[in-house]
């Protein structure tokens, strides 16, 4: 699947809004990526992660591990594909954690993907999760990369796409200085 195609896939989806935004990361944005326009289409997302799979398929992965809430259904669906077992990780008393009865034998090879990275707080907060059990994680699988390539998490990591799309501190928001109102998208917030 090229760049191309994954662009025309979110944009014919209506995934790619305009606004102002805050991002989980904290920073703002003229626009927002609303990845479930684009998940809700079961098609649509086993393409997706067949291209994880497929990129993924020679470094010996035993598990695929998402981080909530997105990165469940990539996950499961990646997870699928190659025949093997998905998990994900969610935040308990504000930290990412493996809950559920979930477990990541030591030495276990893990593939950890992730719907969207502005800063790469929650992968890494996942890698985190993993490696605390033992767990080898030996790749990353980001659906769209919008750190305007900042991002290195230390293993490898394929992004379907990169987005370079502007962010600012509060503090330097174009959006903000002409009061136009914020819209805080996403579920990090979300009652548990």
């Amino acid at each position: 699947m090229t760049t191309d195609e994954i662009t025309a896939m979110f944009t014919d989806c209506g995934a790619l809004l305009q606004g102002h935004f805050l991002l989980t990361s904290g920073l703002h944005s003229g626009q927002y990526l609303e990845k479930f326009r684009v998940l809700q289409h079961p098609k649509l997302t086993s393409g997706l992660c067949r291209e994880f799979a497929e990129r993924f398929q020679d470094a010996g992965i035993q598990v695929v591990v998402g981080p909530a809430t997105g990165g469940i259904i990539l996950a499961f669906e990646t997870g699928r594909l190659m025949g093997i077992r998905s998990i994900f990780t969610e935040r308990e008393n504000g930290k990412m954690s493996l809950r559920r009865g979930f477990h990541v034998a030591p030495g276990t090879r893990v593939l950890v993907v992730e719907d969207i990275v502005t800063t790469g707080g929650s992968v890494r907060e996942c890698i985190e999760a993993v490696c605390s059990t033992g767990g080898d994680v030996v790749g990353v699988g980001l659906l769209v990369d919008r750190s305007n390539g900042k991002l290195d998490l230390g293993v490898r990591t394929e992004s379907l796409l990169r987005a370079n799309i502007p962010t600012f501190l509060e503090s330097e928001c174009p959006m903000c200085a002409h009061r136009v109102e914020l819209v805080k998208p996403g579920s990090r917030e979300l009652p548990v």
